[in-house]
């Protein structure tokens, strides 16, 4: 698809830098997707370099009607940057700079294609600390994380990304900058439009700048590593650990079929898993404490203890960094492995309300029996935010997509009778969207609407997804 000559020309004009513009096709086609199997050729692709370029953008696209999709570092996994309307594909792959790292203030001031990884590192050997963890921090950018209010497994102690977005500055969709919430971490002065635009997926604003909320560093964090017998057992030692007073940092747990993907899948796509413990049976559960030495040294204890108590067949306590990163590994290795398979791995993060954990992994396992398409369980334990992953051949998406539909559609329709939620992190995008109506009341669809309207009255703003 080649963009009018007029259209060039004017966003040239907006965006001088030779880096600015990108009309090579096959860098369209890369920029015109996700992580997920959607794709969109936009018409053309910007990368502008500052938030007055993004501004002149805008304004120059609602002028003129024209669809302008964000788009940051593509690690999501809902379509959400896709452009299925065409027009522009604004990457901000350029506006990667931290401005401020400030201990003083507890607060970094960033640019919204700077990779979350980076920022927690550099933060870390301040003595500071930024919570927010998606496994996939070392790829994803903070501006993404922020669209789509990631979580990740620290979310259990620390929460999701909102709590820790103190400050805003938004480009609207006619070409207005605004700057929401500031750099106090209390501010109660007009409505949370931060919270309004966290979340939002695109469709409300551009985001050009964050001020992010830090932490002092814990000193010290330990990791249990614990096998069991079937995933009903972990999911009721998750219970025990709660009803015992803890509240851990992170815990994770994973099924049998995850397991034995880890256990099967070859070093070169899991990385060496050599002496991290994989345990014996059907579930692995994870769990991190963090805190001051001495007290996360006893209370680990404590809870190996617990676990031991409550069927775990074997536990191991990791109190070096090194061995904790190494039990992380095979957290982290389940993705990749479960694509070693061969199969197609259709990864949905619902969430459902804690004591519903049981009954999710109970009937995930029904569901698979039933229709006979594996379904691999693994996720945030603790805060009831479970990856259920149908796992379907070539062969069988291609001859077999109602079926697949089908299962789905149970899946989804189970959790919102559970009082759940269809996605815990990654966002609606276009892969939640046919499910859209059924989570939503009519009246929670129509105040929806009138913000949009209010805020993009011309749909310029990453159109065609969920509003």
């Amino acid at each position: 698809m080649k963009s009018q000559p007029s259209l060039e020309r004017d966003l040239r004009k907006l965006i001088p830098s030779k880096a600015g513009v990108i009309i090579d096709p096959e860098r369209l086609a890369e920029l015109g997707k996700d992580k997920w199997f959607a794709s969109a050729l936009p018409e053309i692709a910007l990368a502008p370099g500052n938030a007055k370029e993004v501004a002149a953008v805008l304004s120059y696209a609602n002028k003129r009607d024209i669809p302008v999709t964000t788009r940051g570092a593509g690690h999501g996994y809902v379509g959400g940057c896709v452009p299925v309307r065409g027009g522009i594909l604004m990457s901000m792959h350029r506006m990667n700079r931290i401005k401020e790292i400030n201990g003083e203030d507890f607060v970094a001031v960033v640019e919204p294609n700077v990779i979350t990884g980076v920022l927690q590192t550099l933060v870390q050997e301040k003595g500071l600390f930024y919570p927010p963890d998606p496994q996939s921090y070392k790829d994803c950018s903070l501006g993404g994380n922020i669209a789509t209010n990631a979580g990740g497994p620290r979310c259990l102690k620390y929460g999701v990304t909102r709590p820790y977005v103190l400050g805003l500055q938004v480009a609207l969709a006619d070409g207005t900058l605004v700057r929401v919430g500031g750099r106090t971490h209390k501010n109660k002065t007009g409505f949370d439009l931060v919270g309004m635009f966290v979340g939002s997926e695109g469709m409300l604003g551009v985001i050009t700048e964050a001020t992010l909320r830090l932490l002092p560093l814990p000193p010290a964090r330990v990791t249990l590593s614990a096998g069991f017998g079937s995933m009903q057992d972990a999911a009721a030692a998750v219970q025990a650990i709660f009803k015992a007073g803890y509240l851990p940092c992170a815990m994770e747990v994973a099924d049998s079929f995850t397991l034995q993907s880890a256990r099967n899948a070859p070093k070169e796509v899991t990385g060496d898993l050599k002496g991290t413990l994989i345990p014996p049976g059907k579930a692995h559960l994870l769990v991190e404490l963090d805190g001051q030495k001495a007290s996360v040294l006893n209370e680990g204890k404590a809870l190996k203890a617990l676990l031991a108590m409550n069927k775990a067949l074997e536990v191991e306590l990791a109190t070096s960094p090194e061995r904790c990163e190494r039990i992380w590994a095979l957290r982290r290795a389940f993705s990749a492995s479960l694509k070693a398979t061969g199969l197609t791995k259709l990864n949905e993060d619902i969430a459902v309300p804690r004591g519903r954990l049981v009954d999710l992994i109970t009937f995930a396992e029904k569901l698979q029996k039933k229709t006979g398409f594996p379904i691999a369980c693994f996720g945030h334990a603790g805060d009831g935010n479970i990856h259920v992953n149908v796992m379907v051949s070539k062969e069988q998406q291609a001859k077999r997509p109602k079926e697949i539909e089908g299962v789905l559609d149970s899946l989804f329709t189970q959790v919102i009778k559970w009082g759940g939620a269809i996605t815990g992190e990654h966002g609606i995008g276009l892969a939640k969207k046919r499910w859209w109506n059924e989570a939503t009341s009519s009246e929670l669809r129509d105040l929806h609407t009138r913000i949009k309207k209010a805020l993009d009255p011309k749909d310029i703003l990453n159109p065609g997804k969920f509003v």
